[in-house]
């Protein structure tokens, strides 16, 4: 018993020293806009701020391991936050979604700003800046979380996009609202695209953490298929880092869904980068979410979009392809192909547990559900 209780003492300790990170200081971050969610392995929540052009880690002190292999769903997510937060159901809106790997609690944030919505182009950054965050139990329990006084450390995205830069076809939106679009953490490495403040805007930090002032930034070029041109102002709309053939690669996605690797070997400070556009998966529609995940020991990867199906791809078919788009697509597909699968829809996705992938869902009687996509069922 004696030993057991030892071995239990190393691992909580082992456990709690890998979680740490010797630059957070306990105070309330200073943050404007809870952009982008992303958990690392050990629970701390990074928080992309775009206004803020600063992400932050967070400690939730939220460790409790959970087992939990069961679904979650709630059929009327917005009707349940509306109650909460003293407005409409029609004026909740859900900015991202992130599930602690640890507790399987479910992390969302979340503004008051659906209402504004006119264009299917506009994404919730443009509307509104989220300033509330909730957290949701595997047991469906919901609850508001308060980012005072808890232990956090940040850093500053160098020259980011200028707050006063109007969107050149969103009409009254800024610039500034996709500063930061998607974040990744990986190997001790926290990947961030958004849109810089240089000639050519689209764009990737490259942060070590636990943070230092030091910062890769790197600018983005691609061969759009569709748009038949290379292009620098579109920034990545999800992505993934993901090995191939020895080498991490990030799998990205852009407006009008080409798919393009990006060498991360390539993003050393102030390099301008070329990635390789692998496939042409349709335009009249962006991404919103990507994710990885294992099922029988095989990896998916898993993509949400504003106009098509979930698309499933094989990373290893991306690993085969050796081929390069540079030319004009003459049609609506290329490359590496892809397996629709059903999911009207479905918007933020986020790795649950073993059998399910979190997501919220916009159902055909117009309610927003939070529901469980099955991994066993996806497999094509």
């Amino acid at each position: 018993m004696r030993k057991l209780m030892l071995t239990f003492s190393l691992s909580f300790f082992v456990l709690a020293l890998s979680a740490s990170d010797p630059g957070m200081k306990k105070g309330t971050p200073d943050i404007v806009s809870l952009s982008v969610l992303e958990f690392n392995e050990n629970g701390i929540l990074f928080i992309g701020d775009s206004k803020g052009a600063a992400i932050y880690a967070v400690d939730l002190n939220d460790n409790k391991k959970s087992s939990n292999q069961e679904q979650l769903n709630i059929l009327d997510l917005e009707d349940k936050l509306a109650g909460m937060l003293g407005t409409t159901a029609g004026n909740i809106m859900i900015h991202d979604l992130a599930v602690n790997p640890i507790s399987q609690n479910a992390y969302i944030s979340v503004s008051r700003g659906r209402a504004k919505w006119t264009s299917r182009w506009e994404s919730p950054n443009d509307l509104e800046d989220a300033s509330i965050l909730l957290k949701i139990s595997p047991k469906g329990d919901i609850s508001e979380v308060s980012l005072e006084n808890i232990e956090f450390s940040s850093v500053s995205l160098p020259n980011p996009v200028d707050p006063n830069v109007e969107h050149r076809w969103k009409t009254g939106a800024k610039l500034r609202s996709d500063a930061i679009t998607d974040i990744a953490f990986d190997d001790n490495k926290v990947y961030i695209t958004g849109l810089s403040n240089e000639e050519f805007r689209s764009a990737m930090w490259t942060a070590q953490y636990p943070f230092t002032s030091d910062l890769n930034a790197n600018t983005l070029e691609i061969f759009h298929g569709a748009h038949g041109k290379w292009e620098t102002a579109s920034p990545v709309r999800a992505f993934l880092p993901y090995e191939i053939n020895n080498q991490k690669q990030l799998l990205a996605a852009y407006l009008c869904t080409p798919l393009v690797t990006i060498d991360a070997s390539n993003l050393t400070d102030g390099k301008h980068v070329k990635g390789r556009t692998v496939a042409e998966f349709g335009s009249g529609n962006f991404p919103i979410d990507m994710v990885l995940y294992q099922n029988n020991g095989k990896d998916y990867i898993l993509m949400s979009n504003s106009a098509l199906p979930l698309l499933l791809f094989d990373p290893k078919d991306v690993a085969e392809y050796k081929g390069e788009i540079t030319e004009e697509v003459k049609g609506y597909l290329a490359g590496v192909k892809y397996t629709p699968r059903s999911g009207g829809g479905i918007q933020q996705m986020a790795d649950f547990n073993e059998k399910y992938i979190l997501a919220t869902q916009r159902l055909p009687n117009g309610k927003l559900a939070l529901t469980s996509l099955s991994k066993d069922r996806l497999i094509p």
